[in-house]
């Protein structure tokens, strides 16, 4: 949201600097730099879900997915983006990196008084990250059932958890809980820059409404 407000008073500013100053120019330079703007109001401001005028019912759901430095040690990380894709999800967003304590410590703010929490930022600061955002039809309660339980050993086979973890101290890869939680996720850790808006020419093939 802050991201956001930065971006419209910059372009509302400059777009009032090209002109004279007079009520009506500042009125129509406003508009132009609300419509140069709007696409990334629709795909940063708001976040987890979306609405436009393409996909089923212009319904779209967008989510953060992270594999955690265990998972990129094992080099799993091109099996865990190829099941998002062959699920058919659309990938707006990816990055590397590896992970500052203060961000990892707003990521997982809820977990602050548990007793495993500076181990849990020990582990999720020791290596690098591959964070992602995956955007579909249903993709935040899709992505927690295709990742498995938080617990390996509670994991069905055939999820990420279930096939490539043991213990729940290195599982793997985090994924969204929720859309409210995924888009302050996904606010953390991308800013709009990092976002792309693409069409996807199979979404006609993954489902209809």
């Amino acid at each position: 949201m802050v991201l956001f407000q930065r971006c419209l008073t910059r372009t509302f500013s400059l777009g009032q600097r090209k002109l004279s100053g007079s009520p009506q120019q500042e009125k129509v330079a406003n508009m132009q730099a609300w419509a140069s703007i709007r696409p990334h109001y629709q795909s940063c401001w708001v976040g987890a879900r979306s609405y436009g005028t393409e996909g089923a019912g212009g319904l779209s759901e967008r989510t953060l997915i992270a594999v955690k430095p265990d998972g990129v040690q094992r080099r799993l990380v091109g099996q865990i983006i190829q099941r998002f894709e062959k699920r058919g999800f659309k990938l707006v967003g990816l990055k590397m990196l590896k992970a500052p304590e203060e961000l990892l410590s707003q990521h997982y703010h809820d977990l602050s008084k548990k007793p495993f929490y500076p181990s849990l930022l020990r582990y999720m600061g020791s290596g690098p990250l591959v964070v992602m955002v995956w955007e579909g039809y249903n993709v935040v309660s899709t992505s927690r059932k295709m990742v498995g339980d938080t617990n390996p050993a509670e994991a069905p086979p055939g999820s990420i958890r279930g096939d490539f973890s043991i213990h729940i101290s290195r599982n793997v890869v985090h994924a969204s809980d929720s859309l409210d939680g995924a888009q302050r996720e996904i606010q953390l850790w991308f800013n709009c820059k990092e976002l792309t808006d693409w069409d996807c020419h199979d979404q006609s093939s993954t489902f209809h409404l």
